[in-house]
């Protein structure tokens, strides 16, 4: 198990690695700093000396891998590949092009993020699973079709649908929510309430008929049918065999979702005024603040390589044979 778990995350290393490379070439070799200079500064009448300002301000003035004027280990370490990709590596985001710590609002965005997508995704996946599950135990009836039939309409259905008629109905018409903003504390509920409610619904259509299909699958498998003709229970057989023996295809739509609980919903947290990490990285893309943008991406990478780990790792534990592959 442990030889397990060391060659996974051996096989991650050069992912994020490479990631990193096509980041770095991005933002510094497509995206050179003087043309990062001249989008912050205004793309007409901008002068060489106030480019050449502005990339001394924020370390952009090094060389991009090798500084021949440096000495010794210098000559790697003042260049901009290793101060502003390098360092990545150790978590260490630097400061903004506004001069912000990202490190530090990283810390501080990361729990609105959380407290809106950790209760969205716990009830999300009991409500979906539990729908898919009634969808499969009626399976071919006209509940069953009705079922089908409304998640085909959710999932056509925009996530902005949802986000706008959720604030007009629930926040301006019935004035049961607030329409935007966040309060730490106790009193956050007020305001993650609507964000959660649209989320989990939201999802429906399309997690319920995925699960749906998985438990349809393990439904017509021959042990299935051997235990049905000795006289097993259909509610038995769906919830003691055929949810355990479906874990597999539903921890690799589970695990891998779990980064995505750090770094927030972009379009939720915009338009309901969550400060968390998605509209941090909104914010950055609106500003330009590539310093930012590279830190997300970066930190993005990480958490789904992790969670990629963290599948092979969840795979182990429904399904002991995998340890062998």
């Amino acid at each position: 198990m442990f030889a397990y778990v060391i060659r996974r995350a051996l096989y991650a290393i050069p992912i994020l690695i490479g990631v990193n490379l096509i980041t770095f070439v991005l933002f510094f070799v497509v995206n050179t700093p003087d043309d990062m200079a001249r989008m912050h500064l205004g793309m007409k009448r901008v002068t060489a000396d106030a480019i050449e300002k502005w990339k001394a301000e924020r370390g952009y003035d090094r060389p991009l891998l090798y500084n021949r004027q440096a000495d010794g280990a210098e000559r790697v370490t003042a260049t901009i590949f290793y101060d502003k990709s390098v360092r990545l590596f150790a978590f260490d985001f630097g400061s903004s092009d506004a001069g912000r710590d990202i490190g530090q609002d990283i810390s501080q965005r990361m729990w609105p993020s959380l407290a809106i997508a950790l209760p969205t995704f716990l009830i999300g996946l009991l409500v979906y699973i539990s729908f898919a599950m009634l969808l499969a135990f009626f399976r071919g009836t006209y509940l069953d079709i009705s079922g089908v039939t409304l998640c085909v309409i959710l999932m056509s259905i925009s996530g902005l649908f949802y986000i706008i008629a959720g604030q007009y109905v629930f926040s301006k018409l019935l004035h049961l929510v607030p329409v935007s903003g966040y309060e730490p504390g106790w009193l956050a509920w007020r305001f993650i309430l609507l964000p959660v409610a649209i989320g989990v619904f939201a999802g429906i259509g399309s997690s319920s008929r995925w699960y749906r299909t998985i438990f349809l699958e393990e439904i017509n498998r021959d042990y299935v049918r051997t235990a049905r003709a000795k006289g097993l229970p259909e509610g038995r057989l769906l919830f003691g065999h055929v949810l355990k023996n479906a874990m597999v295809p539903i921890l690799t739509g589970v695990v891998v979702v779990l980064p995505t609980l750090f770094m927030g919903s972009l379009i939720m947290e915009s338009f309901f005024g969550i400060p968390g990490l998605g509209s941090y990285t909104i914010e950055a893309i609106q500003k330009q603040d590539f310093a930012i943008v590279r830190a997300m991406v970066f930190l993005g990478s990480a958490l789904y390589i992790l969670g990629l780990l963290l599948t092979d790792l969840s795979y182990t534990l429904v399904d002991p044979r995998i340890r062998l592959s």
